[in-house]
């Protein structure tokens, strides 16, 4: 690794480190969401602008660093923004912060990995260049796997940055929606298990299974099959 991917490390690292060290993430929990959310709904209502551009920085370094609290974030947009403001700002903050997520990764460890790895991922690459679009849809849309998760190991892989973003975009919509949505009636919410019901994960689910469709039908049809993402 040459000095400025070490020193980009570093810097990431010590980000991290001042999070958990100042324990900044107790501004990112319920309790702390439910005791301020009057007064982050009257500056914002005297300070439009300033307050969405803060919201969306602050959601994108969340993103961006892998910390938690992006639920809450979202629950904080419905709560203060409304539904289809909040999910639009979530969405644009999530977007862009786990694209950084995605680069800074792919910058990193990508040559690294593939110069360790790179036999035993070019069956995975080259299922991603056929359909790459479609499996990053699937794993947005059902909660399987973490979401910084998803965003670190897409960078390892050869998948393209314009399909990573719109796989991103619109996957992370429908479960940006029902936080929001939760985030509008904050005080019937005591936890998480509140909003991601059986039947809500059970509706991402299906959507997901839909995002795969494209890839059942090319690979019942055969090689021949045009390629989807």
């Amino acid at each position: 690794m040459n000095r400025k991917k070490l020193a980009i490390l570093i810097i990431i690292a010590g980000l991290v480190a001042l999070f958990f060290y100042f324990d900044l993430g107790r501004f990112l929990t319920l309790e702390s969401l439910k005791a301020n959310r009057e007064a982050l709904a009257g500056f914002y209502g005297t300070h439009r602008a300033p307050f969405v551009a803060a919201f969306i920085a602050i959601y994108i370094v969340q993103t961006a660093l892998s910390l938690p609290g992006a639920a809450v974030l979202s629950l904080s947009a419905g709560a203060i923004f409304g539904v289809v403001m909040g999910t639009l700002y979530a969405v644009i903050g999530a977007t862009i912060g786990a694209t950084l997520a995605f680069l800074l990764t792919r910058y990193l460890f990508h040559d690294a990995v593939e110069k360790r790895f790179g036999a035993r991922l070019e069956k995975i690459n080259r299922e991603l260049e056929k359909a790459g679009l479609n499996y990053l849809l699937f794993l947005r849309l059902v909660p399987i796997f973490p979401f910084f998760l998803i965003n670190l190991a897409a960078g390892l892989t050869r998948i393209p940055l314009r399909t990573f973003c719109l796989a991103t975009a619109v996957g992370i919509i429908p479960g940006g929606f029902v936080y929001c949505n939760a985030g509008a009636s904050l005080a019937s919410i005591n936890s998480a298990s509140d909003i991601a019901s059986p039947r809500v994960l059970g509706s991402f689910a299906l959507l997901g299974l839909f995002a795969l469709v494209p890839v059942f039908y090319r690979k019942i049809k055969g090689p021949g099959t045009r390629k989807t993402g």
